[in-house]
């Protein structure tokens, strides 16, 4: 349920109705729009009367929501969620950001040689992983905070934000110590105490889709992150585990325009993990900003073939620079562009 605030209401009415969702044990969340404010009232659903709240100072209407994700919901905010990674990296605009970078950290050349590249190529942000959650214990599985000080230097020398992953909620406020936005990979997707611990943060969300998540399943796991107070979540499509055997994963571009149709959160694509070879990484991304993807974030990495981590899906510098200005004029023809990226290129 939501309680929806008049377009004048004062702070002390909304304060009002937050203070009388807590006397009768429920959970709220103040959702401030352009024009209007939205008090969420969250719990036990036996617990909600709307006239309770309907006769409160400041209250326009409450509103039952029917989607059983209750504050990823178009029906909670009807605005689209625009979510700040660091100063130049807005995600939700009309503007696309590409995040690039490898998928692991691997030492200090590696990865400030790709965080110029993909800097001067146009990226607002670098992706890269200093803890890697990895199929069998024997692979490379990152190297921890000496990782996260590695990129903290790439975004000391080129201005990146910085979004890496974190896999442990013991973890979480270690590398938000570093980071610019947590990401979830598609492994912990429904590990909910991990997605709590990350809600209880300020720092963004990048939550990836599990690889065998319904689009339900993955807007109800990202209310857990919501519902811990944290508004800053990007999702993320990367791709599902289908019977198809010529690509990793099999990239579900209807998931976007899906997703952008249910809820007010935005939504990237990261076609590298959503085909695991580099020759279909570039059309799938020109599909998925057609597609409507408020970000793209894609492998890059200076040597692919000798890469710790997947390097079959990795482009090399020189083919990411070659696809930007594709990709700019894929974002033009549907009314948007790449960020750092001039009209017209």
């Amino acid at each position: 349920m939501i309680v929806v605030m008049q377009p004048n209401a004062t702070p002390e009415q909304i304060d009002h109705v937050v203070e009388r969702v807590r006397e009768i044990g429920l959970k709220d969340q103040v959702i401030k729009g352009t024009e209007l404010s939205v008090v969420a009232v969250i719990g036990d659903d036996r617990k909600k009367d709307r006239e309770v709240f309907e006769t409160l100072p400041g209250v326009q209407k409450v509103v039952n929501i029917l989607a059983p994700y209750k504050l990823s919901s178009n029906e909670v905010k009807t605005e689209r969620t625009e979510v700040a990674i660091g100063q130049a990296c807005v995600i939700g605009g009309t503007a696309v950001p590409v995040i690039a970078g490898p998928c692991s950290v691997e030492n200090e050349q590696q990865i400030l040689e790709t965080a110029r590249a993909v800097r001067d190529a146009g990226a607002t942000a670098l992706r890269g992983g200093a803890f890697k959650p990895r199929t069998t214990p024997y692979s490379f599985q990152g190297l921890g905070e000496e990782g996260l000080k590695l990129l903290s230097a790439a975004r000391d020398e080129t201005g990146l934000a910085i979004v890496t992953e974190v896999v442990t909620p013991s973890d979480v406020e270690l590398v938000a110590e570093y980071a610019d936005c947590l990401q979830i990979g598609t492994r912990n997707a429904q590990n909910y105490e991990l997605l709590k611990a990350v809600g209880q943060q300020p720092r963004p969300v990048l939550y990836k889709r599990g690889m065998a998540m319904t689009l339900d399943e993955y807007l109800l796991a990202a209310e857990y992150i919501l519902e811990a107070g944290n508004p800053n979540v990007i999702l993320c499509e990367r791709g599902i585990r289908t019977f198809e055997n010529h690509v990793r994963n099999t990239l579900s571009l209807a998931a976007i325009p899906e997703v952008h149709k249910r809820s007010h959160l935005p939504i990237a694509a990261d076609p590298s993990h959503g085909t695991g070879h580099a020759h279909l990484v570039p059309t799938l991304t020109y599909a998925s900003i057609a597609a409507g993807a408020d970000a793209i974030l894609l492998e890059v990495h200076p040597d692919p073939q000798h890469a710790y981590t997947d390097g079959a899906q990795s482009l090399t510098p020189a083919t990411f620079t070659e696809i930007m200005p594709t990709m700019q004029r894929v974002a033009e023809s549907i009314g948007r562009t790449l960020s750092g990226m001039p009209v017209g290129v």
